[in-house]
Parts: C-alpha cells; structure tokens; sequence
C-alpha cells in the first residue's frame, strides 16, 4: 500500500474544494511575498540612490518634491536657484563637496541632467564605452537608457523641453553627440543622459544670437539644486536651518525625508500584510474544513484499510499527505504569482518613471514563510485527522452492510 499515492488521489478526487484552498493560499502568499519583494527592492534602490548625499540645497518648496525630484529623479522640481548663491554656500568651512544640477529636458522621457564630472563618481558610475564629456553637449548614457533608447556612442539627438516624453517643443537648434556609456550602477544613474552644465544653459539660450555667445557669468546662471556632502556632524545640525531662515533656498535632508516617506509606505504595507494574513487564515480553516469533511465521508474506506492491515499512523499520514499537497502547491503558486505582480509592476514603474525593479530572488522570509506554511498546514490536517483516532471498524462495516 502506497501511503503517498493515496493521499495524493483523496486530493485529486474532490477537485473544487482541493482548488479553492490553494487558490485562497496563493492569494495570501502572493500578497505577503510581493510585499517582501517590493520592500527589499524600494530599500536597496533608495539606500543606493542617497547614499553619499546629507543634504540637497534647491527652491523653496516641499523638502520631500526636492529630493524625490534631484536625488531620485522621479518628481518635478520645485524650481531654480542661483548657481552663484548657492556656490557661496558650497563654501562654507562645513561642506566637504558641493554637485550641482541642472535639467528641465528630456529624450523620449528619460531625463538630460546638467552637472559636473565629480556626479558619476558619486555612483561610482564608469565608463562601459567611449569617454567622458569634455565640451558641451556631449553627454553619456546611463546603462538602462542606453540599452531602452538604442543609444551608442556616436549618436545624436534632440532633447524636448520639459520631464515628460510628450512635448511638443524640441531644441533642434542643440542636438547632444553620445560620447560615451555608463556601466549598470543599479543607481538612478542608469536611467539619466548626463552632460556638464553648459549645455543645458545652452540648450535654453533660444535663439540664433545664442549659438557662439561665450558662457553667461555664474551670478546670472540657474541650477536646480546643489548636492551637498558634509565633512563632520556638525554641518547637519547648524547648516540646514540657516540656509531655510536666512535665504530664499530651503535645505533638505535626504536620510530624513526617506525615512518619512517610507514611513507612510509602511502603513500601506502593514495594511496588505493583514489582509494576507487573514486570507491565509482562512486558507487554513478551509483546509480543516475539507479534509475534515472528506474524512468523515471516507470513513468506510479507511474502515476497510485497517482491515487489509492498515495503521493509524499511516492513515494520518496519507491525510497529512494530502494537506501538505495543497498547501506546497499553494505556496509555490504563490510565489509564482508574487513574481508575475511584480514583473507587471516594474513594468509599470519603469513605464512611468523610468526606474527598474528587478527580482530579489528567493529571499529568506520566503523561506521562513515556507516553514510556517507547512506548520499551518500540518497543524490544520492533523486537527482535521482526528476521527482517524476513533474509527470503530466493526461498527462501520456493519452499518454499511
């Protein structure tokens, strides 16, 4: 007698109720392991992405618009500040390194960014092909957005006014020459065309005059904020509140309002992680409930299998084997569904704000849910098992004779 093959055919044999319990357990595997997903990548991609960055100097403004907007790239700006106000703060015995940037156009909405060369080594980003600028309107392509715009260094192009692909307004008058290609950083700088400052002033200084002018003094020019690095503690404590009271730039500090915003991320996750976990309580009640029901109804049959020798034990096991079936089933088809939602999600980001998530892989609170899935799993069996215990053969047999 194969204990294993018959726990697997009493699954097999009702189908609807066996369907339902793993429809309902890879719904609340789904759900939790798309949350770990999407957690873990948000993490890396937002520790990754401010990491060298203690503070972003831009307009006055929500804090948080100025750094989703300069160090995440994924918000409007909240305007322009003047390039040599900001340079004087720059300066200022506290500040070990000041980036400025600059951008208000795109290619097919990937953002041109106007800065200095000391930004690619703020994401250790290198060159793949080709080289760095060295005059304006060269530029090099971040990874991602070289590969999704079919750049190589050589070609040119046109950037249109504004963040947003759909402008209708196109500066032919200074197309950008690639020089070189970034190697993946999985930072924000895979997705952003880079050039020096230069040539988004040039870009914007409309007009056949414009074209030879020599560069406009810093004191007349404009950049969208200033990535500031301190060089000890004390920058973060005095700076930031003397730029907001005494100027008409605001300081923002990116670890403080990452940590805001993904406090109200969390609130939605918990949200979701409750709603699982109830799903996949009742999963396990759904469990019991079958094959509690189906051992009642097969009562006769395990009757006779004790008779042919059959053991308690081994009764149990072929329920625990049915239980198990559903709920591994379920939970592999739960993470087959958490990978789907978020490959339908990234695409969706990476559509809307040009960002790649990626997979996790298999991470260990997937497994540690694996563990408590078959815990459940087996406690409800076992619960569902117990007439196993009760079985008086001779009065059922007699019964149904």
């Amino acid at each position: 007698m194969n204990i294993y093959k018959l726990g697997i055919k009493n699954a097999l044999s009702n189908p609807l109720s066996t369907l339902l319990s793993i429809v309902l357990m890879l719904l609340s595997i789904g759900l939790i392991s798309l949350m770990f997903q999407v957690t873990r990548q948000l993490d890396n991609k937002l520790a990754g992405n401010i990491r060298g960055i203690d503070m972003v100097m831009g307009a006055k403004g929500s804090p948080l618009q100025l750094v989703l907007s300069s160090v995440l790239h994924v918000d409007v700006p909240t305007g322009n500040i003047n390039f040599a106000k900001a340079k004087k703060i720059v300066r200022n015995p506290l500040v070990k390194q000041g980036i400025p940037v600059s951008y208000g156009d795109n290619y097919k909405g990937y953002r041109i960014l106007g800065t200095e060369k000391p930004f690619l080594e703020l994401y250790h980003a290198e060159i793949w092909e080709g080289r760095v600028w060295e005059k304006p309107l060269e530029v090099v392509v971040g990874a991602l957005a070289a590969e999704r715009l079919q750049l190589e260094v050589g070609s040119t192009f046109s950037g249109s006014h504004g963040l947003m692909d759909k402008s209708a307004e196109h500066h032919d008058h200074h197309p950008f020459t690639v020089v070189g290609i970034l190697k993946p950083t999985n930072t924000v700088a895979d997705q952003l065309i880079i050039c020096d400052l230069q040539s988004v002033w040039m870009v914007h200084d409309h007009g056949e005059e414009h074209r030879e002018q020599a560069p406009i003094a810093d004191a007349d020019r404009e950049i969208t904020s200033m990535l500031i690095k301190f060089k000890n503690p004390m920058g973060m404590v005095s700076l930031p509140r003397m730029i907001n009271d005494n100027t008409n730039m605001q300081a923002a500090l990116p670890n403080y309002e990452i940590e805001r915003l993904t406090t109200l991320l969390s609130a939605g996750s918990r949200a979701i992680a409750f709603i699982a976990g109830v799903i996949m309580l009742v999963s396990g009640i759904s469990i019991f409930v079958n094959l509690y029901k189906a051992v009642r109804e097969r009562k006769y049959e395990m009757a006779l299998l004790r008779t042919y020798g059959a053991s308690r034990g081994q009764l149990l096991l072929a329920v625990v084997v049915e239980g198990l079936l559903i709920g591994v089933v379920g939970f592999l088809a739960g993470i087959v569904f958490s990978r789907l939602g978020m490959f339908v999600l990234g695409s969706y980001v990476e559509e809307s704000y040009r960002y790649a998530l990626g997979s996790a892989g298999i991470m260990k609170e997937e497994v540690f849910l694996f563990i408590f899935t078959v815990i459940l799993t087996i406690f409800a069996t076992v619960l569902a098992a117990v007439p196993v215990f009760y079985l008086n053969v001779s009065k059922i047999l007699s019964e149904d004779d």
